[in-house]
């Protein structure tokens, strides 16, 4: 079973913290004190499942009733859908015809302090990591020798405090990647003591890429736990994504790091799932190409956000639901004719989820469904086609944060931008190709930039990769790289470089005086 839904079921003790970054050092509020709950070693993997379903669900009464951060709708501020809509929704793969307040602003890249999606993932990290802050300052070696705990137990411990340490990194991550210069606050900061301090990018890169290398020992090996815990195949694709745009974060490139950690993945034991679209269907914990999800069951993780956004918003217009192992399109995201006319490899199998029957490529008014490439790449069906558990609303699809054709097209650009390794960089690029075609016959025999960015945009289209892409790849804000609607043109135009980052809050701004707004906001 799942372990972030199991143990997340489980789970007897209410957690409700505070949703401002502000309120970092503050302690998370229990129905018992914290340290009534840390005193019995069986409530430990129940306050750790609340921190990995924190990345599936929003609240304590899924779908809705008991929300873990306020000021939003509830499905809206789901971690995974937040995050899609920051990453996919001001690019070339997605536009959405949806007219809700964060939402359009998204679409034409003028978003600002106040703007509602950008406020509910900021508070959506900061929740997570107030979350893993306590459970790592209550699963420390000093704590844990003020107890009688018994030796395997306080082992169990350990290796659960380095899966919150790790799931802290991912959400710091995040923050890194989304907006810049951030609140910082760890473990060591003690409930009730100062506003937190604002941490410069490039010194949270090196804080994220310290705790890695420290929990490294203490993960179990790739793919020999659970499915859906953290493990050292999961701390690798991490420290590979931060190596991969470290110019970007820091302006220093670290190529040679990228693949090293690439290497270690494609050596562990992953495989490129035959089918490609069984990635995204109910069952695709069975893909070999899993390497770290957020797990989704249509009973037990019941949530508007997660993968029930992701296939419910991607339907409409012609399209048959029954074709998708659930009911009622909502008619939102759609892909442009500029990033869709990528796709020009014959036989490709990945351009089968492009639909294109009563759309029209030109999008003149984005809340138009039918205007726009359609996308059906998300299907709540099984392998044997049959319906996901909950054939109704909520979906069974695991969110792939991590699968293994990412790191083989990481590798080739690394290899390419370092001029190094290239043979092998080319044999991996072309496993991803070859998947695709169910041949070689496109194979190439040299490698491009360019090449890989098309590559990336037909392999990873709506996994909440192309933002990050586009801007290490310099087309994310300039006019070398123009979609419709970019900058609010309807065939696009140029915006400023200050939206290569999201603004911090104006509410944390106002709260905590330590911070300082990104530039040009």
């Amino acid at each position: 079973m799942k372990f972030a839904q199991s143990f997340a079921l489980a789970a007897s003790i209410s957690i409700l913290v505070a949703s401002c970054a502000d309120d970092l050092s503050l302690s998370p509020k229990y129905g018992l004190t914290a340290e009534q709950v840390y005193s019995d070693p069986n409530n430990y993997a129940n306050v750790l499942a609340k921190i990995y379903a924190g990345l599936s669900i929003s609240g304590n009464n899924g779908p809705a009733g008991m929300p873990d951060i306020g000021g939003i709708d509830e499905g809206f501020s789901q971690y995974v859908r937040v995050m899609w809509n920051l990453q996919q929704l001001p690019t070339d793969e997605s536009i959405c015809g949806w007219a809700d307040p964060g939402i359009p602003e998204l679409n034409t890249m003028d978003w600002n302090d106040n703007s509602p999606f950008v406020s509910a993932m900021y508070y959506r990290i900061y929740y997570q990591i107030s979350l893993a802050n306590e459970f790592i300052r209550y699963s420390g070696d000093d704590f844990l020798a003020t107890k009688d705990f018994s030796e395997s137990d306080k082992l169990a411990i350990r290796k659960m405090n380095a899966e919150a340490r790790y799931l802290r990194a991912l959400s710091y991550y995040h923050a890194l990647d989304l907006f810049g210069n951030v609140p910082f606050a760890d473990e060591t900061v003690r409930p009730g003591s100062e506003p937190p301090q604002q941490i410069m990018r490039p010194k949270l890169f090196n804080w994220i890429m310290d705790e890695l290398k420290a929990i490294e020992p203490s993960l179990a090996p790739a793919r020999s736990d659970e499915y859906g815990r953290a493990d050292q195949g999961a701390l690798w694709a991490l420290r590979a994504k931060m190596n991969l745009n470290a110019e970007v974060y820091t302006g220093t490139p670290r190529w040679t790091q990228t693949m090293e950690d690439c290497q270690r993945i494609i050596d562990a034991g992953y495989g490129l799932e035959p089918t490609y679209g069984f990635n995204f269907n109910a069952d695709n914990h069975l893909s070999p190409e899993m390497i770290f999800v957020a797990t989704f069951d249509g009973n037990r993780t019941r949530t508007y956000g997660g993968t029930t956004f992701l296939v419910h918003s991607h339907m409409g217009g012609s399209m048959n639901q029954s074709d998708f192992g659930t009911t009622s399109g909502w008619q939102g995201n759609r892909g442009t004719f500029n990033w869709a006319n990528k796709f020009t490899l014959p036989g490709d199998q990945r351009s089968a989820y492009l639909y294109r029957d009563g759309q029209v490529d030109t999008i003149a008014d984005v809340g138009t469904f039918t205007q726009g490439v359609g996308i059906t790449k998300w299907r709540n069906l099984n392998r044997d086609s049959s319906a996901g558990v909950e054939p109704g609303t909520f979906v069974d699809i695991d969110y792939p944060m991590f699968r293994l054709a990412d790191f083989h097209l990481m590798y080739a650009e690394a290899a390419v931008r370092s001029q190094s390794n290239l043979a092998s960089g080319l044999n991996y690029f072309n496993l991803v190709r070859a998947r695709a075609l169910g041949s070689s016959s496109q194979n190439v025999t040299e490698l491009d930039l360019d090449d890989i960015l098309d590559e990336r945009g037909r392999e990873l289209f709506t996994e909440g990769h192309r933002r990050q892409d586009l801007i290490r790849f310099g087309k994310f804000t300039t006019g070398s790289y123009l979609w419709q609607f970019k900058g609010g043109e309807q065939f696009g135009t140029a915006v400023g470089s200050h939206l290569n980052l999201y603004p911090l809050p104006g509410a944390d701004l106002n709260a905590n005086p330590n911070l300082r707004q990104n530039e040009g906001y």
